[in-house]
């Protein structure tokens, strides 16, 4: 069974323990221990294929600290913040330049996901869907606004989208077959010469098969009839002589 490693990362309060637990439980919860951090693991089935899906919930207090314990084991990351929060929007910032510097240093990208938490709190919003967008184009990577007390279809579809997005960079990172390709070449037909044979006073000529001369213009010995041609002058009181030629031939 693939396995896919998810790190839930962000500042307290941001809601990384309700998410989780709406995601595995279906359910909300809204008393849990800050400082409790824990791996968890569900059995899903994305776009037909089944993966086992492990979530690192997180318990960092203001901001990225002790990052190792996650950075070399994740697969992909979901950044969280809350709406209502600004300084939480802030923590993300360092967390997304944190992993930024990490997938240059080690020459391996994991996918990253922006999360904006606690939609159904719109009405006390302090950061704007566009800055959140801004902050994901800028890093390069996924934004979503969800709600982990009202709205699971949403909350199931970021973490489905995280593995869908491993599957992807998994794919992009196989090496390259090369492709051969084997080109059959049709022999040329060769040129067959044809002597025409010496008859009837006529030179012997050779004519090359692939030519483009039509032979249907030079008739064949077995093809030529007997013309007579008499030829006069309109004062001559002489008798015409009589003259026998092959027909298709020109008089010089």
């Amino acid at each position: 069974l693939a396995e896919c490693n998810v790190a839930i990362l962000g500042c307290r309060g941001a809601g990384k323990s309700a998410l989780t637990v709406k995601f595995l439980t279906k359910r909300f919860i809204s008393e849990y221990d800050p400082n409790l951090e824990d791996t968890y693991s569900s059995e899903e089935l994305v776009d037909q294929q089944p993966v086992l899906l492990k979530v690192m919930d997180t318990a960092d207090q203001d901001g990225p600290g002790n990052c190792e314990r996650y950075l070399h084991w994740a697969s992909a990351f979901l950044v969280v913040y809350s709406i209502n929060d600004r300084k939480s929007f802030e923590g993300c910032q360092r967390y997304l330049e944190v992993l930024a510097l990490h997938a240059r240093g080690c020459q391996r990208r994991c996918p990253v996901l922006l999360l904006g938490n606690k939609l159904d709190m719109e009405q006390y919003r302090q950061v704007p869907a566009a800055e959140g967008m801004s902050l994901a184009s800028r890093f390069g990577c996924l934004f979503y606004e969800v709600s982990a007390c009202q709205d699971f279809a949403g909350v199931q579809h970021v973490f489905h989208e995280a593995v869908r997005e491993v599957r992807r960079q998994a794919e992009r990172s196989l090496p390259v077959r090369p492709l051969f390709i084997t080109e059959e070449r049709s022999c040329l037909p060769v040129a067959t010469p044809v002597t025409l044979p010496t008859h009837h006073g006529l030179a012997s000529c050779t004519f090359n098969t692939l030519s483009t001369v039509n032979y249907k213009e030079i008739p064949s010995v077995a093809q030529a009839k007997l013309v007579t041609v008499k030829s006069s002058r309109a004062q001559s009181k002489r008798k015409a002589p009589t003259l026998t030629l092959l027909k298709g031939f020109k008089i010089f």
